[in-house]
């Protein structure tokens, strides 16, 4: 596998309204202990779709790692306005997107519900697995994407509340 897809919770969908929040050492510790592993397995290309939440603390620990391994970082908007009426610390995260090593904008703007659908079916089909912070017993947007991920026999790595349980235990 050299592309992984990273995308999962937002973080109002976790209860996590700032970045100090307990949760987040965490997440990132799961988050650091994974990627690593990634790259062990020769993963180069890490893919996001520019959402706030875990693609953001991924991203974090992923620029944390650049100096140990060789991967470049890319970023897949489903719409160029995305984020446009976010706050101003949102819209300093969603920069930090922009400036990844390739960028690209899946459509101008939201016009229809099939745009979503073929996003999600273009992310799968152009990458070789995904990283998935999900658990389908709390249900979001992103149940469509897992299941469709599901379907296509994809490669999915999972990172679930039980893990971030262990991960917690350990200190």
């Amino acid at each position: 596998m050299s592309s992984l897809l990273i995308t999962g919770y937002k973080s109002f969908e976790l209860g996590i309204f700032n970045d100090k929040d307990p949760k987040l050492k965490v997440i990132k510790k799961a988050i650091r202990k994974d990627l690593i592993r990634y790259f062990e397995e020769g993963v180069d290309w890490l893919v996001f779709t520019g959402n706030l939440g875990f693609e953001v603390w991924a991203l974090e620990v992923a620029k944390d790692l650049r100096d140990e391994y060789d991967f470049s970082m890319a970023c897949l908007f489903l719409f160029e306005d995305q984020g446009q009426s976010w706050s101003e610390a949102n819209q300093e995260k969603l920069a930090q997107f922009k400036q990844l090593d390739f960028v690209k904008y899946s459509y101008p703007t939201y016009q229809n519900p099939s745009q979503f659908k073929t996003y999600n079916q273009f992310l799968i089909e152009n990458t070789d697995g995904a990283y998935l912070f999900y658990d389908n017993e709390s249900e979001t947007q992103l149940k469509y994407l897992y299941q469709l991920m599901k379907e296509a026999d994809y490669d999915l790595q999972e990172l679930s509340f039980e893990r971030l349980n262990e991960i917690a235990s350990e200190d």
